[in-house]
């Protein structure tokens, strides 16, 4: 599956009519269009901020690129030219690099903190997910057990737990650390 995030920045005053053609986009565009799924990020409640974030995901990188060569994405862009500053920014989402994807933000964070996130989100939803299936598979063949925890992980990590986690450190991840190289320019 590929990722892609799109930031736009929305024109003062704009931000409603912006919101419902993209609601609009997003209904048309998955009718016609190979994309298995659009999600809007808005800005921070409470904030200054105007840079929505558009997560799509494709099956292939064919389908990504159709999708954005396509005549519906060349209106969409016209469409809201108007309620815009500036062209949109457009980069694919790698593995878990796709959970902590903020709008607004072109690089990713330093990896050693996507990882040590990633790890406060596997241990206790595989220590949990093992404990609370322990019974109920005792009789299973191993690999068809670790097959059902792994997939259960999985699950839980990618609509519970990771989403809930990028969130909660959203500040640590996005500050810089102090005395530690910038891994982000490496990566």
């Amino acid at each position: 599956m590929i990722h892609v995030a799109i930031t736009r920045t929305v024109k003062p005053g704009c931000e409603e009519a912006f919101e419902q053609a993209i609601r609009k986009f997003f209904s048309d565009s998955l009718q016609e269009t190979p994309t298995l799924g659009a999600q809007l990020i808005r800005p921070l409640p409470g904030s200054e901020g105007r840079t929505y974030g558009i997560l799509r995901s494709f099956a292939s990188e064919e389908d990504r690129e159709a999708f954005y060569e396509s005549a519906s994405f060349a209106l969409w862009q016209e469409a809201v030219e108007p309620l815009v500053e500036g062209d949109y920014v457009r980069r694919d989402l790698h593995g878990l690099e796709a959970f902590f994807a903020a709008p607004g933000q072109v690089r990713h964070p330093p990896r050693w903190k996507m990882a040590f996130v990633t790890w406060l989100g596997v241990w206790p939803t595989v220590y949990l997910v093992s404990y609370l299936l322990r019974d109920l598979l005792a009789g299973w063949h191993r690999v068809f057990a670790v097959g059902l925890d792994t997939f259960l992980v999985v699950l839980a990590l990618t609509w519970a737990v990771m989403p809930a986690l990028t969130r909660a450190f959203r500040p640590w991840l996005v500050r810089p650390a102090q005395g530690l190289p910038d891994e982000r320019k490496r990566s």
